[in-house]
């Protein structure tokens, strides 16, 4: 099939994952028990990804994913799998999620030189992916500054990194060569999912950081100029995108705080076009950090939560967006959920059914707002 080419102009976008079928679960769970092969399982996911598409398009997603539904995490098949030298330890990490005694986030090791393992599964699922949708598909892979954040200085060999530098250009290698992969299947449209930058208002997230020796002023210019270096490296008619967050698992989250301090970094340091920012709650700040917009990128508003089963009131998310359109004009705004359905395959308390009214109203609401 055909898709146009993706450019940042989309007036509803989705920051893709979305509720794994229990078919799909059961599947997976049989895998890791040995009572099926790996060709089963992919013949599972094939089946669940095709409906999936289906339900997207039928919603009316001008912009359509996979589901993530080949991964366990939001970030499997590249921190651990395209990238050598990175372990993930999934035992009780620093970075706990609000309101849950037994979710954290997973630690990253770094035990060996960083660099691209010469085989990408993103592009192999996204070639799948492609070849099954009429619309635009989109691929999300972690941000890079997903290692260093999870992982701090201690967890970063000093016998392979003595210099931090060497860490950050083996990193930005192997990203450019995961998205010229990705470029080489097609993809036009890569959302980087950076979470930590929208994490740094929180006063418990800067104390932790402090605690382990790092300072958030100094991570906000490192990760800016890491981020500019990955998005330089992107090749030519390849939309690289990027969502912020503050941690999402199973309905939990990690972090509180507007993007007051580092919006004027984000906006106009870091040379993306297109940003897919979290704003459903009080946690995300005033929409207000929007005049730092410079004129020809993008803002995608994540006023639809995918945290709670209910669903927006229409006349208030029509207010929101002409609230934002006094800081920003409404051609550089969009809409969508402020994060993925599952960003854990075991997905937030939320059904399908409630999945496909929130990702509708979206749809709804941006003919409404935007024609």
């Amino acid at each position: 099939m055909t898709q146009p080419t993706a450019l940042p102009g989309f007036p509803v976008d989705q920051v893709g994952s979305l509720l794994r079928p229990p078919a799909l679960l059961a599947a997976r769970a049989a895998r890791v028990r040995g009572e099926i092969d790996d060709a089963a399982l992919r013949a599972a996911e094939d089946a669940a990804i095709i409906d999936v598409i289906a339900l997207q398009e039928q919603i009316g997603l001008p912009v359509v994913t996979d589901g993530e539904f080949r991964r366990g995490l939001y970030s499997d098949n590249f921190t651990t799998e395209a990238l050598s030298g990175v372990v993930m330890d999934l035992g009780q990490g620093s970075w706990r999620f609000k309101g849950s005694t037994g979710h954290s986030a997973p630690r990253m090791v770094v035990n060996d030189r960083i660099a691209w393992s010469g085989l990408s599964r993103n592009a192999t699922d996204f070639a799948f992916l492609r070849a099954h949708t009429k619309a635009t598909p989109k691929i999300t892979i972690p941000g890079p500054a997903f290692i260093h954040y999870r992982a701090g200085r201690a967890d970063i060999s000093r016998d392979i990194y003595p210099n931090l530098d060497d860490f950050w250009s083996d990193l930005v290698a192997a990203y450019a060569r995961e998205l010229a992969a990705l470029h080489a299947a097609g993809c036009t449209y890569v959302q980087l999912d950076e979470t930590s930058l929208a994490k740094f208002a929180d006063p418990n997230i800067q104390r932790t950081l402090a605690e382990r020796g790092d300072d958030w002023h100094d991570l906000l210019r490192i990760y800016a100029d890491v981020l500019n270096a990955v998005i330089d490296a992107a090749p030519a008619g390849m939309t690289v995108a990027a969502h912020l967050c503050r941690g999402n698992n199973q309905g939990h989250w990690q972090a509180e705080g507007g993007y007051q301090l580092v919006a004027e970094t984000l906006f106009r340091t870091v040379r993306l076009p297109l940003y897919l920012m979290e704003f459903d709650t009080p946690r995300a700040g005033s929409l207000d950090i929007l005049r730092a917009l410079p004129e020809g990128k993008r803002v995608v508003l994540g006023l639809v939560s995918t945290k709670s089963a209910e669903l927006e009131d229409a006349d208030t998310l029509r207010a929101r967006i002409h609230e934002a359109a006094t800081y920003a004009p409404l051609e550089q705004l969009a809409i969508s959920p402020q994060c993925g359905f599952a960003s854990v395959e075991f997905g937030n308390p939320i059904d399908v059914a409630q999945q496909t009214a929130k990702l509708r109203l979206c749809v709804e609401i941006a003919a409404e707002m935007w024609g």
